[in-house]
């Protein structure tokens, strides 16, 4: 993917990450989707979001807030968050994006699950970073992937997160590139649907 792109994908921390998470994803925008990223934060606290009975985020207002707040060279935004996030049908999702739209979010609450403090980072930093690929690939209108192996197959459980590789199967990269082309020169990010996984 060659494409120059006039605006750029946005990785908008909400809290606070550290430098190799941000870097490892920044990296994963550049190299592997061939995106401008810069890291920039939009909003300052998701309490907005919160719901007392779940004692979760819902991840659905973040996405509109995001959007909402999203500057004139965005082309994406991604953003991420150490808080536990849900929708309405689901106990907890490690992501969400707005399918063919701007803003999608990543949750790192479950991510470190069955992961000691003092090893394997590079674990947990490859599943953030597949979690993150996974739910960007969203907003350029990717679907659930059959195969389990392919960055955009649905999780349900962090194995399933382990489980699959860190790149695209070769039907969603041609999926991939078809999206990345509409949007090069004539985007419209206006219309989209909720996407979770």
């Amino acid at each position: 993917m060659t494409a120059t792109f006039s605006r750029t994908v946005i990785l908008s921390p909400i809290g606070h990450f550290d430098a190799d998470i941000l870097c490892a994803v920044e990296k994963m925008v550049r190299r592997s989707m061939g995106l401008p990223c810069r890291i920039q934060g939009l909003i300052d606290t998701i309490d907005f979001a919160w719901d007392a009975k779940r004692r979760q985020f819902h991840s659905t207002a973040i996405l509109a807030q995001l959007s909402e707040q999203a500057p004139g060279d965005a082309l994406k935004v991604l953003a991420l968050t150490d808080r536990d996030l849900f929708i309405p049908i689901l106990t907890h999702v490690y992501g969400e994006a707005q399918l063919g739209g701007l803003s999608c979010i990543v949750s790192t609450f479950r991510l470190a699950s069955g992961i000691s403090a003092t090893g394997e980072r590079r674990r947990y930093l490859a599943r953030i970073v597949k979690e993150c690929a996974h739910e960007l690939g969203h907003t350029f209108d990717l679907r659930h992937c059959k195969d389990n192996q392919c960055l955009m197959h649905y999780c349900r459980s962090i194995a399933d997160v382990d489980h699959k590789k860190d790149q695209f199967c070769r039907y969603c990269r041609v999926m991939l590139a078809d999206g990345l082309k509409a949007l090069d020169g004539h985007p419209d990010d206006a219309t989209f649907s909720r996407h979770t996984g």
